[in-house]
This record gives C-alpha cells, sequence and structure tokens, in this order.
C-alpha cells in the first residue's frame, strides 16, 4: 500500500512501534540498517538520517563520508520476530549527499531510474525471484558448518526433508510483512531449499528479494542453523540460482513483447554477468546441475540461459537462469529492464531456440553458442568494456565491481 509519511507516523503512535528501523543496501545488495526512536521520525522524512559513508563497503571515503537516508514511508513493514510491545518496524531508504542530490552508488536509486526510463516509453516491468539457500547445522560455538540440516532430495517430504517447518515459518513471516509466497520446496543439494514469491513492480520486487534473504538468515537462526546463500556452498553438490522470471507490459495491450527482448538480453548476457554472478565461486555454479554455461534460450529447457516457462496469460514470462544470490537484485533488475528497453528498440529477431540438452550436447554442438565467462576476471573485463554497462551505470558502481 501507499502510505504517506503522515499516515506512518500516526501508525507508529497508535501501533506502540518504538523502534523503526532505516534500511539500504550497500553496493553488493547486502542490507544494512540504522535504528532510530519514534521521535526522530519527523526529522527523517523531512530533512534525512545521516550515516558514516565511509564505513559502508563500497561507498564514499573518510573525505566525502556523510550521506543521508530519506525513508520510503510505501515500503514500512512490522519485523514480527520482534516483540508486540515495543514493535520494530522497517523501511527502505534513498541516499543523497547532504545538498539532497541523489547518491550515485545507491542500487536502488538506480533501480528507480530504470522503472521511470521504461515509463516513459510507456513500458511496465514485473519481477519475480527463485531463490535458493542450504540449512547448515552451527557447531558448538554457534558458527556454521558444512554438515547439511538434512540429506533429502528434490521435493521430498518428511521425515526426510527436515526444512518444512523452517519454509513454513519463512512463509508465514514473509505474508505477515505483506510479502506473497507462492511456493516452498526442498532442493536437489542436501539441505536445499527453495522458496518463490508472487511477481510484482520492479522496484517492490527489488525489496522484497532483499527482505526475503535477511528473513530466511533470521528465521534459520532462530531454529539453531544458518542459511548459506553463496553460489557454491558444497563442491560437489548443485550450487544456489536466483532465477529471475520477467515480464513486460505495453500500456493495456495483451501483446507479447518477449521476443524482442530476449536477443537483446543475451546479446548483453556476458557484459552483465559480473552483476549478475559477483563471487569467484558464481563460475563454479555455471556449466552444471542445471546452471546455465551457454548463451542460448529455449521453451520449458532448463539447460538454457533464458526459458520460457509453460504459462499464459498474465503469468507468461521469461527466466533468466544465470544470476545467483549474492547478486545485488536492484542492479539485476534495473540492468534487465535497460537491456529490454534496447531490445524493444532495435526489434531484432529471435534467434533460433535451443532445443536440446546443452549438459549432454558434443563439442562439435556447443561450439554453435557463446558462453558466459568462466572466471570473475573475465566478468570483470568484459563489463569495464561494455559500452551498454557504462551507458546506464555510474562509473562509482562499475568500479566497485570491476576494480576491487
Amino acid at each position: 500500500m501507499k502510505y504517506s509519511n503522515q499516515e506512518v507516523m500516526q501508525y507508529v503512535k497508535e501501533e506502540d512501534v518504538k523502534f523503526i528501523r532505516l534500511a539500504f543496501c550497500d553496493v553488493y545488495g547486502v542490507q544494512k540498517n540504522i535504528s532510530i526512536m519514534p521521535h526522530e521520525l519527523q526529522r527523517a522524512f523531512e530533512y534525512g538520517i545521516a550515516i558514516d559513508a565511509s564505513a559502508i563497503e563500497g561507498f564514499e571515503d573518510e573525505v566525502h563520508s556523510d550521506l543521508f537516508l530519506h525513508p520510503d514511508p510505501s515500503t514500512i513493514a512490522i519485523l514480527p520476530w520482534r516483540p508486540e510491545h515495543g514493535r520494530v518496524v522497517r523501511m527502505y531508504c534513498n541516499i543523497t549527499h547532504p545538498d539532497n542530490t541523489p547518491y550515485t552508488s545507491d542500487s536502488r536509486s538506480f533501480l528507480q531510474k530504470a522503472v521511470e526510463d521504461a515509463k516513459k516509453q510507456g513500458y511496465t516491468f514485473y519481477f519475480g525471484a527463485e531463490m535458493e539457500f542450504y540449512l547448515f547445522r552451527l557447531d558448538e560455538y554457534g558458527k556454521s558448518t558444512k554438515e547439511p540440516y538434512d540429506y533429502a532430495k528434490y521435493m521430498d517430504i518428511a521425515p526426510d526433508d527436515r526444512g518444512e517447518n523452517v519454509r513454513r515459518e519463512i512463509c508465514l513471516t514473509l505474508e505477515q510483512m505483506g510479502i506473497s509466497p507462492e511456493s516452498s520446496h526442498h532442493e536437489e543439494g542436501p539441505g536445499q531449499n527453495e522458496i518463490d514469491f508472487r511477481y510484482s513492480h520492479a522496484l517492490s520486487a527489488g525489496d522484497n528479494a532483499v527482505t526475503f534473504k535477511s528473513v530466511v538468515k533470521t528465521v534459520a537462526s532462530r531454529n539453531g542453523l544458518f542459511a548459506d546463500f553463496s553460489p557454491k556452498p558444497l563442491e560437489n553438490q548443485p550450487g544456489n540460482g536466483f532465477h529471475i522470471n520477467m515480464s513486460i507490459k505495453r500500456g493495456n495491450s495483451d501483446e507479447d513483447l518477449l521476443p524482442l527482448v530476449i536477443p537483446s538480453i543475451l546479446e548483453k548476457a556476458r557484459d552483465m554477468a559480473v552483476f549478475l554472478n559477483p563471487c569467484p565461486d558464481s563460475y563454479k555454479r555455471l556449466g552444471a546441475d542445471k546452471a546455465p554455461q551457454y548463451i542460448s534460450w529455449s521453451r520449458q529447457n532448463r539447460s538454457q540461459l533464458i526459458r520460457i516457462p509453460a504459462a499464459v496469460g498474465e503469468y507468461k514470462r521469461l527466466e533468466l537462469r544465470s544470476p545467483d544470490p549474492t547478486a545485488n537484485p536492484y542492479l539485476a533488475f534495473g540492468l534487465m529492464i535497460y537491456a529490454s528497453l534496447d531490445g524493444l528498440k532495435k526489434k531484432d529477431t529471435l534467434p533460433d531456440p535451443a532445443d536440446i540438452n546443452l549438459f549432454t550436447a558434443n563439442n562439435a554442438t556447443l561450439a554453435k553458442y557463446e558462453k558466459l565467462p568462466s572466471t570473475l576476471d573475465e566478468a570483470k573485463a568484459l563489463a569495464s568494456n561494455s559500452q551498454f554497462i557504462k551507458a546506464h551505470l555510474p562509473q562509482s558502481l562499475i568500479d566497485a565491481y570491476c576494480k576491487n
């Protein structure tokens, strides 16, 4: 719902809210926050709350350390795991310089700009996330081990699947925060789980993806477990994917625009890779256990980079299968929007689908397809030299991913 500043302040007063967490992300999509008391909320809305940017990875240095958080009232949500008396709520924030100009390394603002640019051209984008994670046991000191919580397999049930109660608690918590999970199940790896949630507008989908990770980690911790979102937690087991489902609407039209955007996303997949797969282990995941390695598309085929799931009407969408959960959702969604807008302008011909299993295809067949980067260094070099990336991302964000 779209709450005003005044409505939020009234809610805080009436619902016994004692702490307001102002949430934001660093350039890598890691959530941070600062808590304020209710009497500071008016100041937060009017002027923003100052933070020391030099202490945030990828932000400013000590010379330009002051940045301000401006809460977005439409994102208010109760944190259900905190006490009912003296409640805690959270709002996501935009980040500005002291003179109120937008901070260019604020990835949420980058996605907002992408949404606005799309709207000017008459398009609305929707995203839905499928994010996988492992549940590991803790040792006697409360540190994570690599011992899976169970050894169940894909879509197994209890008692083999020990994670069903944890997933249930996660889904109920998300619902209390206004997020709608669609399905949950055990994945292929030991202790590996997946929860999918309903598509929504791009910005709220970005907020939801960030919230999802924090909820999963919190619920896992409450159950004496560690939730691992890294791309390859166990060497010889499936990695964690962050499959991104995207659909597009032009005005009130029901036309299928996906054939126009797929060629452009395929063309730019290598340039975007460092932002979708930002750590060294990301490239250990690609090319195995249904994680794509080649730049291709098909319908329903899970060995491709892009697939078109079997769906009709409002659920018709494309699924990008290369990203992993270490990606910053705001950057991932924003880059997909800009790649799509480019495709909608160029109207390139959709290449033939790769209706084959690329995991079992012979070398002669595979030679016909371009590959995603095989290392982080290769991905950094591609992004650093990409005109597409330079045209849309500020240099500070490019440097954060390609130089560090």
